[in-house]
């Protein structure tokens, strides 16, 4: 049953991708490549070219390339990157979104958590206005030294091994270094069964994520800043759910969306306990 100790509500899990699906650009695009003196379209082509030279991951490339560039320039410390997550622009309502759903949840007996899975930095996440409104950031990160400055990639998310953190928060498995989530869980004590986990996302990155989560009866959302060709691409191929614009004010296609979800977990959560309290009386 998904409820912690003493806990009697069902938890509803909203997990977002990052760039491009609450903010409108790449985080790193948004002050960061420009301080170091970079053209934006160069700076991701230079880290495409040699993640290809070198067989590498390509979120590894970016990171080491974000590091040589700053030499000569500025300390790229952990404090100085979370300064550049205050610099992250959002789509319109996200900064009021989290604490309207939560109320939402509470008036229909859900609890409400929200996740981020991204293949940006951890770091400059932290540094955002709403860093505060996650249970866990799951996303690339340094590791850094006594003096802040980074050693070595602590974490890397990619598009395929993002799923790993769908399972983490369905077993309650939240801490990386647990190795539990690879472990077999009874239905009972699942924290949050899939179908009751939201994923939003924006592009074909965000697919083996959509795929797990509609392929375990969970819902998939592509959102769009303007055109609306990857979600075409998205629906057409059952990768996605549902679309709307990424505008997440109140009353908008979003809002209601996520609302009904909300209203459909009070609904179905409350007919799998009568089925319990049934099955319980025949045993």
């Amino acid at each position: 049953m998904n409820q912690d100790s003493g806990n009697t509500e069902p938890i509803l899990a909203i997990c977002y991708d990052f760039d491009k699906t609450l903010s409108p650009d790449n985080m790193q695009a948004q002050g960061y490549i420009q301080s170091v003196g970079q053209d934006v379209g160069e700076f991701w082509k230079e880290s495409d070219r040699f993640a290809k030279a070198h067989e590498m991951d390509p979120n590894l490339s970016y990171m080491l390339l974000m590091v040589q560039k700053a030499k000569g320039r500025f300390p790229m410390t952990k404090d100085a990157l979370a300064l550049y997550g205050k610099r992250i622009e959002f789509f319109p309502g996200v900064e009021k979104w989290f604490d309207r759903m939560n109320a939402y949840g509470a008036s229909h007996h859900v609890r409400v958590e929200h996740y981020i899975i991204s293949s940006g930095l951890k770091e400059m996440i932290a540094g955002t206005s709403i860093a505060g409104k996650f249970e866990r950031i799951y996303a690339s990160s340094f590791c850094f030294d006594e003096a802040g400055m980074p050693l070595w990639p602590a974490q890397v998310v990619n598009y395929t091994n993002k799923t790993q953190f769908l399972f983490r928060i369905e077993k309650g498995v939240l801490d990386v270094n647990n190795d539990r989530v690879n472990e077999q869980m009874p239905d009972e004590e699942v924290r949050v069964p899939f179908r009751n986990m939201v994923y939003i996302g924006d592009s074909e990155t965000d697919v083996p994520c959509m795929t797990v989560v509609n392929a375990r009866g969970g819902y998939s959302v592509g959102v769009y800043g303007g055109d609306k060709e990857n979600v075409y691409r998205m629906i057409r191929e059952r990768r996605i759910q549902f679309f709307a614009p990424a505008d997440y004010r109140e009353g908008k296609e979003l809002d209601v969306l996520v609302k009904r979800i909300i209203e459909k977990t009070e609904i179905t959560e409350k007919l799998a306990e009568t089925r319990r309290v049934c099955e319980r009386e025949v045993l």
